[in-house]
């Protein structure tokens, strides 16, 4: 029974500071929600025509949500936002984590894909929408390779380095204790480059959502960043900032669902 009693309190205390970080951040909100209201609607100190009041705001919200903005409703451009991020990221860390686990395994690898790496590496995500769309089209396909290409390079960096700063003494005490090159990988190396490897997918979860935006500028029939586009062209302060609170969420979600996962498979990790 003492035993347990710690574990309670700590649970309580764990309880009591999400209960304050909630409440904490629900007033910042409402404060910038107040702020908001004054500069723009109460005071005109800024110009509804550079930043949308909260009624144009919503006035814009409920448009894109009942009527549609730019060839569809704000669902069908969220959803077809996160198909493309969820895709392209999912594509990216598949190949992105085992490559970086296998370089920083076995330096023969590392020794044959570094120097192709190191080169396609300083290259910027965007530069690759115009060659994305010689060889794919506007279509689907070239915005997740474009991606794909801003999400690989965190996850391969972070896993190579996850691994390559496992603890040596860890490593000799299973080889003395007669661990194969599996247990050796699945017990030792997997488990302690984990977290750097998580670390990885959320820079390459961030890196998705940063260059979805970008790639859907140019060429998309759909999508939040067409919203984007299609608001600025008409000059239309409100839509744009529907889209950006939209990408907003969605990436704030994502990045949860992801939290989450890293959670329940690293359970040992304290957080």
């Amino acid at each position: 029974m003492p035993l347990a009693m710690p574990t309670s309190r700590q649970g309580s205390t764990r309880g009591f500071v999400a209960t304050r970080s909630t409440i904490v951040g629900g007033l910042t909100v409402a404060a910038v929600l107040a702020l908001w209201t004054v500069l723009t609607s109460l005071t005109g100190i800024i110009d509804p025509n550079r930043f949308p009041s909260p009624q144009d705001f919503a006035s814009a919200l409920y448009q894109i949500t009942v009527d549609g903005y730019a060839g569809g409703t704000l669902w069908r451009q969220t959803v077809q936002s996160l198909w493309l991020v969820i895709t392209g990221f999912l594509v990216a860390i598949a190949v992105g984590v085992p490559l970086g686990f296998a370089m920083g395994y076995d330096r023969r690898i590392e020794a044959f894909v570094n120097p192709v790496f190191l080169l396609l590496r300083p290259i910027p995500p965007l530069a690759w929408i115009p060659i994305a769309i010689v060889w794919l089209g506007l279509t689907d396909a070239s915005k997740i390779m474009v991606i794909f290409v801003a999400a690989f390079v965190p996850s391969v960096i972070n896993t190579y380095t996850g691994v390559r700063n496992v603890d040596r003494t860890l490593i000799e005490a299973a080889r003395v204790h007669g661990a194969g090159r599996v247990r050796l990988l699945s017990e030792v190396y997997l488990p302690d480059a984990l977290p750097l490897i998580f670390t990885g997918l959320r820079l390459s979860l961030q890196a998705s959502w940063t260059t979805l935006v970008a790639a859907e500028l140019v060429g998309a029939f759909l999508g939040l960043g067409r919203v984007l586009s299609i608001a600025y062209r008409d000059i239309n302060t409100a839509m744009i900032l529907v889209a950006m609170v939209a990408i907003a969420i969605a990436g704030a979600v994502t990045t949860r669902l992801l939290a989450m996962l890293e959670r329940r498979v690293i359970r040992w990790r304290t957080f």
